[in-house]
């Protein structure tokens, strides 16, 4: 997994609430078993007709934004089901940080075990935002906070996925750390298995 610690970028507006993640990654694309090739099929039912032509008014399918690594959208993202899909297939669209006013809990405890930052902002930070869409975002993660034009704006998140999101670990890569206590644990277990008492 890659480190975050400082991220530069324009915002895709994405102005909706309530986006759920059978909209982020519609069921018939969870076939795939490994986390990558989900981008292409990001937000699938609003940028593409029943032909499978781009709409041309959807938001993803204007070259604008088509290098931008932010998300930017409103209440409520990414409830509906627990799918770890809607996390991968954000990720492999290239996004690398969403913010909103809030997140659905599951939802953003995915995006952080994935390497995605979730930023909760209160909602007159987020129509700053919005108003204009060719602003530069920076967000630093080690200082909590997000700078555009004029304005700095902080944020929360817990310490334990703050560390883990700055040195780029996933639950294997924080496992691995562990690996020297692991295998001096099961050491002292064979032991204990072959000499009992």
């Amino acid at each position: 997994m890659e480190s975050f610690i400082v991220l530069r970028s324009k915002a895709t507006p994405l102005d909706r609430v309530n986006v759920d993640t059978d909209q982020i990654i519609p069921k018939q694309f969870l076939k795939l078993v490994n986390r990558t090739g989900f981008g292409k099929y990001l937000f699938y039912d609003w940028r593409f007709d029943t032909d499978g032509k781009p709409r041309s008014d959807f938001v993803l399918n204007n070259p604008k934004y088509s290098s931008r690594q932010i998300l930017l959208t409103r209440d409520n993202f990414g409830s509906g089901s627990s799918r770890e899909h809607a996390a991968w297939a954000i990720l492999d669209y290239g996004f690398k940080a969403i913010i909103a006013p809030s997140f659905a809990d599951i939802f953003y405890n995915n995006c952080l075990k994935n390497g995605i930052l979730p930023v909760r902002l209160p909602d007159h930070e987020i129509d700053y935002l919005f108003s204009d869409e060719d602003l530069y975002i920076e967000i630093d993660l080690s200082k909590q906070k997000v700078t555009a034009g004029l304005r700095t704006m902080h944020f929360e998140i817990n310490n334990f996925h703050k560390k883990l999101l700055l040195e780029g670990l996933d639950s294997i890569g924080l496992t691995l750390q562990l690996e020297d206590y692991i295998a001096r644990y099961e050491r002292q277990k064979q032991m204990f298995a072959l000499h009992g008492n």
